[in-house]
């Protein structure tokens, strides 16, 4: 059976890392969905995206990443794909991604939704508390895959030479 775990993944952390490889276990095949909006303008592009993920998990035949753009459930329909995996880091996150998956079930009966809760390791982990505390120069060691960190840096660069550029 084939999942999506759908996402902006801007960057993919070491959460959204160990719900994937959890799922791995579970489905047969697992899609990492990067979630294209064209009205919010992340750090990396969404090819930068998918190909950061696509490095992170380089021999793994299980998972395949793509991305899509508008309604999850449009794209889910496309593919015939009838799992969507959602992860909960706190009950907070429970209200909404409850709402979505009813929304979900309403636009399209045959899918499901699978509800995996965070590690406890990963449980404060966001890609917004990534980017701010890399940002600021802190530590996130623990927090992303090394090879992500090697892109933040990048990127990092990449901004601020445009930065010095334009003064």
């Amino acid at each position: 059976m084939i999942a999506i775990y759908p996402g902006s993944f801007d960057p993919i952390t070491n959460g959204h890392y160990d719900i994937i490889e959890r799922s791995c276990k579970i489905f047969d095949k697992v899609i990492v969905g990067v979630a294209y909006n064209s009205e919010k303008s992340g750090l990396f592009t969404p090819q930068e995206r998918v190909e950061i993920i696509k490095e992170v998990f380089k021999g793994n035949d299980k998972i395949e990443v793509d991305r899509f753009n508008g309604l999850l459930v449009n794209y889910v329909k496309e593919r015939n794909i009838k799992v969507i995996i959602r992860g909960l880091r706190a009950v907070s996150d429970f209200e909404y991604e409850f709402q979505m998956a009813l929304m979900n079930k309403k636009l399209w009966g045959d899918v499901e939704t699978v509800f995996m809760m965070s590690s406890e390791n990963y449980m404060y982990v966001s890609s917004r508390i990534v980017k701010e505390i890399f940002s600021l120069g802190g530590c996130i060691k623990d927090l992303v895959p090394e090879i992500v960190r090697v892109h933040l840096e990048r990127k990092l660069r990449e901004i601020k030479n445009k930065q010095e550029g334009r003064l």
